[in-house]
């Protein structure tokens, strides 16, 4: 098969599709790959490093999006992007449809096979290429929290971990899950004070039993979610609900009832936030303000650590491109259905039916497209 690497466009993503190691495997295998001239330079290889591996190197993104039949990727093709999207090309990629209408109209209409690395599972029910982001994700939250909580960023002017004979900074985090996780571990580990809540009895005996006195969880009614909030320093916004768009769980009255110059940090903007007040922002304008509070709403946070965010994607996504490659991708997710979750677009149909239920489309089951 050949293969495409274009370079990520999406404002301050320096993250690549493939790295040189991933390129040399595909090669391995017998494919042919075309990297874009500059693709990797986020990561630190430049395109001696992709030639050395065995990759063409093409000129621009037309040149790839032209000749590929599948164009591996980090983010959501932008919209020059997915009008070189062609009939039958594979898209393997983090798309995150539900919360953006335009990009699935796009996706639909090119009749391209778009597989979403967010929805493909694994036999532990986990997000596995959707986790090595959500470790980093869930560990900046607290690096962009914190800064953002300095006085001259906007914020409270709090430091997270106190000193001694002062309190140290009150953080939140709504949900327990993989984001969540990873930031009450950074939180714990600068000495904040850190509460987590979750709905999900199993997860809340994981988190106390990792723990211990170091982080209080509580179960998330409503009346707890308010009252946590609104004494909070920093919240920290880490809800999924696999392919779907997120809930609004903070409102904008209890955004208003916080501290003048608290921070909250939307990790689930991609979906489109779980706060009422979010709003998609950029690594170039990171933060604004609502009712005295300090939004932090980057859409792709592990684009800033490129090189530790790349290298920890390839580890989870080559062994599904290697498949498709092999296999084709009728083939590849007819032998794994857990790739078959993956495939959110294709032929014209929206296949993933959350996407298609938060849309408004028809659903239809992938299986009837392996034939």
């Amino acid at each position: 098969m050949y293969i495409g690497v274009p370079k990520e466009i999406k404002n301050h993503e320096y993250r690549v599709g493939l790295t040189p190691e991933s390129v040399a495997e595909l090669v391995t295998n017998g494919h042919a790959v075309l990297v874009e001239t500059g693709a990797g330079l986020g990561i630190g290889a430049d395109d001696d490093a992709y030639r050395a591996a065995g990759a063409e190197i093409g000129s621009d993104a037309a040149e790839v999006f032209a000749n590929a039949e599948m164009i591996v990727k980090v983010k959501e093709p932008q919209a020059a992007e997915r009008a070189m999207l062609r009939e039958g090309q594979i898209l393997y990629t983090y798309l995150h449809l539900a919360p953006d209408p335009e990009q699935t109209r796009d996706l639909v209409k090119s009749g391209a096979i778009c597989i979403a690395y967010e929805t493909v599972t694994d036999d532990n029910g986990g997000l596995p290429l959707l986790k090595p982001m959500s470790q980093v994700a869930g560990r900046m939250s607290i690096q962009a929290g914190a800064g953002a909580l300095e006085k001259a960023q906007g914020g409270r002017g709090v430091l997270l971990g106190g000193v001694p004979g002062v309190k140290p900074g009150k953080v939140v985090v709504i949900g327990g899950g993989v984001v969540g996780f990873n930031a009450a571990q950074m939180a714990v580990g600068l000495h904040a004070d850190v509460t987590i809540l979750d709905r999900n009895p199993a997860v809340l005996e994981k988190l106390e039993n990792h723990f211990e006195a170091s982080a209080k969880v509580v179960y998330s009614t409503q009346a707890a979610l308010e009252e946590e909030v609104a004494n909070a320093d920093l919240v920290v916004g880490a809800v999924l609900i696999p392919g779907a768009a997120a809930p609004k769980l903070v409102s904008r009255d209890l955004i208003a009832k916080m501290k003048p110059g608290a921070v909250v940090v939307d990790v689930a903007i991609d979906q489109g936030g779980c706060f009422a007040t979010s709003r998609a922002t950029t690594h170039a304008d990171p933060t604004y303000v609502v009712d005295d509070v300090v939004h932090y709403c980057v859409a792709n946070m592990p684009g800033a650590v490129a090189r530790t965010s790349t290298y920890a994607l390839n580890n989870a996504t080559l062994p599904h491109a290697i498949a498709i490659a092999n296999k084709g991708w009728q083939q590849a997710i007819a032998d794994d259905h857990h790739l078959m979750n993956g495939l959110n677009v294709a032929l014209g149909e929206v296949t993933y039916k959350a996407v298609a239920d938060d849309l408004g489309y028809d659903f239809e089951d992938p299986r009837n497209l392996l034939t």
